[in-house]
């Protein structure tokens, strides 16, 4: 009878054991849910600002441009399509995808497809320079990023695909009245694709996986904390860039992608920004102003 109890007090032992382990290990998954402090803004918060900017990019000339080339690409009528939706879509694609302009770079990771890991270095952020990534990720985390944060800004129909086995896009479906829905290709890097590819590409053809499941997963709690340096230079960044057209902002991308891959230095990166805004002339407002924005960017990344 005592060995028997001996032996029933080790089982029990070792349950507790591997269940303090287990809750331990599903704590460290994802995001840890904090309390607001003054010097710090939340996830909820940031997709009240999103909202926000979305909204006052509806009359750029350079979301204009672009909704027109949209429509006109897939052969659909523009009121088929939330304009809104489209706006806040393209903004989320900017500021999100690899050497966007919340400066977040593609890099092996080995991590799940999700964007915890993501959350996680932002949380970690002290201060956010223009000329240093703020977060590391692979091209399935940067998709699951976009998706949640879309889903979580009311655009509906947002997924992930598989064009390869070893690389994953956002594909946004979007339903039409009296015809097949279409699927948009959203690629958050540029693997496997040219230097004009961008929102809506054709390089993939996003038909080729049945189906395209809505991210439903909640990978942060809107309660999740950010560092006020990161969640002022993320809406920063959005007043900066967010307004200019599609081929100015794709041009700046891939200056960007040079700093982080360090193909050039900052000044330099700099230097052809200034020039690009000398040779576009009389073009809209906002892109000259982000030609100049990145310049002074730049400058103040390395002053720093």
């Amino acid at each position: 009878m005592g060995r028997q109890m001996q032996k029933l007090h080790v089982v029990r032992n070792l349950f507790f054991a591997i269940l303090l382990m287990v809750r331990a290990a599903d704590s460290g998954s994802r995001p840890t849910e904090q309390t607001p402090s003054a010097s710090k803004a939340n996830l909820a918060q940031l997709i009240g600002m999103i909202h926000e900017r979305a909204k006052s990019l509806e009359n750029s000339s350079g979301r204009r441009l672009g909704f027109r080339s949209f429509t006109a690409a897939y052969k659909v009528p523009p009121q088929s399509v939330s304009y809104s939706d489209y706006v806040a879509a393209r903004l989320l694609y900017e500021a999100t995808r690899d050497a966007g302009f919340w400066n977040l770079h593609w890099t092996i990771t080995d991590q799940p497809p999700n964007s915890d890991n993501i959350w996680r270095q932002w949380q970690r952020i002290a201060q956010a320079s223009p000329v240093i990534p703020t977060a590391s990720a692979e091209c399935d985390e940067l998709s699951a990023l976009y998706a949640f944060l879309a889903e979580r800004a009311g655009i509906k129909g947002v997924g992930l695909f598989w064009p390869f086995p070893n690389h994953t896009v956002a594909v946004w479906v979007i339903p039409l009245p009296d015809r097949n829905p279409i699927r948009v290709v959203i690629p958050t890097s540029q693997i496997f694709l040219g230097l004009t590819d961008s929102f809506g590409t054709r390089k993939f053809n996003p038909w080729k996986q049945k189906s395209i499941y809505e991210y439903k997963r909640r990978d942060a709690p809107d309660a999740l904390e950010l560092p006020k340096p990161l969640f002022d230079f993320f809406l920063s960044q959005m007043d900066k860039y967010a307004g200019a057209s599609d081929s100015t902002v794709q041009q700046l991308r891939y200056l960007r992608e040079g700093v982080f891959l360090k193909y050039c230095s900052a000044e330099e990166a700099a230097h052809d920004a200034l020039r690009r805004a000398k040779d576009f002339g009389s073009g809209p407002a906002e892109d000259l102003s982000a030609f100049q924005n990145f310049a002074q960017d730049m400058k103040l990344g390395v002053a720093k």
